[in-house]
């Protein structure tokens, strides 16, 4: 089984980096292959609303100028997905944003790409605001009807310098307890497979309140 990983921190090697290796050790542990790819320094636009995904139906963002239709193929393939930032003003970075909102946009109109895959979301703070920014990462998951492992607290770690959520004695046992339970569940998943029917996925319904 493959897990691949996205660090939306535009430090490669900082504290998303380190909390994201601690849940990947604990996959590795059970011979899940995990992929960490390093989102947070590219250039990526974010969605332009032009509705050419949903028009194609071919898996891909309108805009190819950058790596986003490379990921969402490596999301497709993978067993699992771990979505890892840092907090700027209580939120996910602009980068790991437009990212986001790009590849579940294409995943959820080419009828569900990430739907029934396991996620987990991870998140790097100095000091406040790491709630808020796991409720955004969250927030993706959910709308695509991913499967959530849970740990025993927030998916928080502290840190402000480099390496320094490695203190962080609560926070890397998050870490490490999400990567346990991640792992379990991808075992339940790919066993579960051939022995329990897949519900089918219904069609999106589409509401506003204007009339």
């Amino acid at each position: 089984m493959k897990v691949v990983a996205f660090n939306g921190s535009p430090r490669k090697n900082g504290n998303t980096y380190e909390a994201i290796k601690v849940v990947a050790e604990e996959l590795g542990k059970d011979n899940i292959e995990v992929e960490i790819i390093h989102v947070g320094n590219k250039l990526i636009q974010g969605c332009l609303a032009c509705g050419g995904c949903a028009r194609s139906m071919d898996e891909k963002c309108s805009n190819s100028k950058d790596p986003v239709n490379e990921w969402i193929q490596k999301m497709k393939e993978a067993d699992g997905i771990i979505l890892g930032a840092p907090t700027h003003y209580s939120a996910i970075p602009g980068t790991m944003k437009s990212f986001l909102d790009r590849a579940f946009y294409v995943a959820s109109v080419n009828k569900g790409l990430f739907r029934h895959k396991v996620g987990a979301s991870v998140v790097a703070v100095r000091r406040s605001g790491g709630v808020p920014t796991f409720d955004q990462l969250n927030n993706f998951l959910n709308y695509s009807e991913m499967l959530m492992p849970t740990s025993n607290y927030w998916n928080v770690a502290y840190g402000a310098a480099p390496g320094e959520t490695a203190q962080d004695d609560e926070g890397m046992q998050i870490m490490r307890v999400l990567g346990k339970n991640m792992a379990w569940l991808l075992e339940l998943v790919k066993n579960g497979k051939d022995k329990v029917k897949e519900n089918e996925r219904e069609n999106k319904t589409f509401m506003n309140f204007i009339r």
